[in-house]
């Protein structure tokens, strides 16, 4: 993170020898006095901006990249694109944040987890067409810059650029007061990376009997907690300090909803650099049926077959406290799938292999029919 939003600049106010900051003067001939009203009284701290970002630097440069220019504390950040490793690199972006997912946070006080979801949702939304995760911007706005918390937010972010082999190149704090409360903070971010035009995964290389491989998620990832605040903490009335035997390890309801969104992409970068890998689908919003369509072509269906997982026990507590029909559930969220990559059959095998020994839990969960560019959901999951 490089400042805090609205900082004062050279000329913003008068200053006197080494920039300190003199009495307002009304005019000539009146005595001088101080302003009635500053920055800090309307609420912004630049202080406390400046702390957080000292707070922030170790962690950043644990993120740094061979190709990253200059420092934190710049106008922007400057990453230099090594042109000769490519024939023809084409750069692709993504955006995201983490949703209501905060609320959780904010209201079990715990910051330094959402980073990490913020990076998965950019940079494996990157991955999914083959980019390699250069660089990842964020922005934090808050209504009151605590330094202590900013830094957990920030740490969070460090960490998952790191997970992903990218750089945390910049970004920005802001301070809202009057429109956040003080406790309340929002998070979002920017990433780029870089594939070769030649090797860029989309629809057009999926075939007919292509396999489909599924990758395990850490469990709800960072979408639909709108509904599991809905069900779980208003018509349920359950408190997230509750444990829940079901989780395992003594986990209360509000750990197991913060647990982080798993990072794919050094991952799914080193399959395609092992097998044949025809397309990736990020399982976001919208779950198996809205993401997976994505990666078809017109003429082919994917056919995924529920019995080959079991999702984790998360979900069946929110559908059974919600009584979420199924449909709803697949359209909501990832049912213990956060990834899923089509291979050709010959490679399938060798896909396995390099998952499971990079320590993703992954298997053949379907593959791919002649048909319309649909994904048909088959069998049930595994109960109980």
């Amino acid at each position: 993170m490089t400042h805090v939003s609205e900082r004062s600049g050279a000329g913003s106010s008068p200053t006197g020898a080494g920039g300190d900051r003199q009495p307002w003067t009304g005019g000539a001939g009146r005595q001088a006095r101080k302003r009635s009203v500053s920055y800090a009284d309307a609420g912004v701290s630049i202080d406390a901006g400046d702390r957080a970002v000292e707070l922030l630097k170790s962690k950043v440069r644990q993120t740094r990249r061979p190709e990253v220019l200059g420092d934190l504390g710049g106008f922007a950040g400057l990453f230099r694109l090594d042109t000769k490793k490519y024939k023809s690199p084409i750069l692709a972006s993504s955006t995201d944040g983490v949703g209501t997912k905060l609320v959780i946070a904010q209201q079990m006080d715990i910051h330094d987890t959402v980073g990490i979801d913020l990076v998965a949702m950019v940079v494996d939304d990157l991955v999914a067409c083959g980019a390699e995760p250069l660089f990842l911007l964020d922005y934090i706005a808050t209504g009151e810059v605590v330094p202590d918390k900013v830094a957990e937010i920030g740490a969070g972010i460090a960490d998952g650029c790191r997970y992903a082999g990218c750089a945390l190149l910049g970004g920005e704090t802001a301070e809202h007061p009057g429109v956040l409360r003080p406790d309340e903070y929002d998070i979002s971010a920017t990433g780029v990376g870089v594939v070769e035009e030649a090797d860029i995964l989309s629809p057009e290389r999926v075939e007919v009997g292509d396999v489909v491989i599924a990758m395990r998620s850490s469990g709800l990832h960072s979408n639909g907690y709108s509904l599991v605040r809905h069900v779980l903490l208003g018509a349920a009335r359950m408190r997230l300090d509750i444990v829940i035997d079901d989780f395992g390890r003594q986990r209360t309801l509000g750990e197991e909803l913060l647990t982080p969104t798993k990072i794919y992409a050094k991952d799914c970068l080193k399959l395609i650099a092992e097998a044949e890998v025809r397309a990736l689908s990020h399982i976001t919003g919208g779950g198996i049926p809205g993401n997976l369509v994505r990666v078809l072509p017109e003429n082919v269906d994917a056919v995924v077959n529920r019995s080959t997982w079991k999702p984790q026990p998360i979900f069946d507590l929110i559908q059974t406290k919600g009584r979420i029909d199924d449909q709803d559930m697949e359209s909501t969220f990832n049912m213990g799938v956060g990834m899923f990559a089509i291979v050709s059959a010959e490679d399938a095998d060798r896909a396995l292999a390099t998952l499971t020994g990079r320590g993703v839990e992954a298997w053949q969960a379907g593959e791919i029919i002649e048909g319309t560019g649909n994904v048909q959901m088959v069998g049930q999951h595994t109960r109980g």
